[in-house]
C-alpha cells in the first residue's frame, strides 16, 4: 500500500537533505517580478477558506520560496550596484 501522505522535510542545517522539488528548482529561475507575481497569487490563494490544512502547507511553503527568491533578486541587484559605484 503506497503512502499518500506529503512527506515532511525538516530544514537541516547539515548535508542530509533530501533533493529539492521540481517547483523549487524552477522558483529560482523566475524573474523578480514573475516571483513577485507568483506570491502575490499564491497569498491570494492561502486567504481562501475552503483549503484544506495540508494544502495551506504547500502553499505556505510555494509562498515562503516566492519571498525568498525576490529577496535573493533583490540583493544580487544591491550587490551589482555597491560594485558599480566602487
Amino acid at each position: 500500500m503506497a503512502d499518500s501522505k506529503p512527506k515532511r522535510k525538516a530544514k537541516a542545517a547539515g548535508g542530509n537533505a533530501s533533493p529539492e522539488p521540481q517547483w523549487l528548482q524552477e522558483v529560482e529561475l523566475l524573474s523578480y517580478r514573475d516571483a513577485q507575481t507568483a506570491l502575490e497569487l499564491t497569498l491570494a490563494h492561502l486567504q481562501s477558506s475552503e483549503l484544506e490544512v495540508e494544502e495551506m502547507a504547500g502553499l505556505y511553503r510555494r509562498a515562503e520560496a516566492y519571498a525568498n527568491r525576490c529577496e535573493r533578486v533583490l540583493e544580487t541587484v544591491e550587490q551589482e550596484v555597491i560594485e558599480w559605484s566602487a
